[in-house]
């Protein structure tokens, strides 16, 4: 089951290579796969709300996903897994970018995008956060596209961060409110 799991698994990089693959779309998507490389996207959007009192408690929410998702997938899943990428192991496979030195499972570019674009399309207006969360899922497809994950490193990338952004936001809110409270304790007494 699973070796056929596998096996399907790096038949639709092959598909993705040999006809979706062309002058068009490679310069765009290898474009935006890189915004996702160290979450840097992500971290950069999340900081910038944190400059405005409205969305501050936003950014703080992503920049905690971000984390999360950072130790939980780059840290201990990863390493713990220990999958190798599929251009070393489907040998017609070629990337379309600098080969990553870590390991495949799950996908970090993914789990990041996933992570903090949740938290934005629940707490922002549509008009923010849809656009955020199409592009998280635009960087998940990039991956598939430029043949550094295979697709089941991609869905669980997505299931992981759609599950930290709750996490992280949660985490917040219990902190918020209590620094509130704290704040409105001090003032009054």
């Amino acid at each position: 089951m699973i070796h056929t799991l596998l096996e399907f698994d790096g038949q639709i990089l092959l598909f993705f290579q040999e006809f979706i693959r062309n002058r068009f779309l490679t310069p765009i998507l290898v474009f935006i796969t890189s915004l996702g490389n160290a979450g840097i996207i992500w971290i950069l959007i999340s900081i910038g709300f944190l400059f405005f009192n409205k969305t501050r408690k936003i950014g703080c929410m992503g920049l905690l996903a971000l984390f999360f998702s950072l130790i939980v997938n780059n840290v201990l899943l990863k390493n713990l897994v220990a999958r190798v990428r599929p251009y070393d192991a489907i040998p017609e496979l070629i990337p379309l970018v600098k080969k990553p030195i870590d390991y495949s499972f799950p996908s970090g570019h993914t789990a990041a995008a996933f992570s903090a674009a949740c938290v934005f399309v629940r707490n922002l207006p549509k008009k923010f956060g849809i656009p955020l969360i199409v592009l998280a899922a635009v960087i998940a497809v990039s991956r598939l596209y430029v043949g550094v994950h295979y697709p089941s490193d991609v869905l669980i990338g997505l299931i992981n961060g759609i599950v930290l952004s709750y996490a992280a936001e949660f985490c917040v809110n219990k902190c918020w409110d209590r620094w509130a409270k704290a704040k409105a304790g001090a003032e009054a007494g």
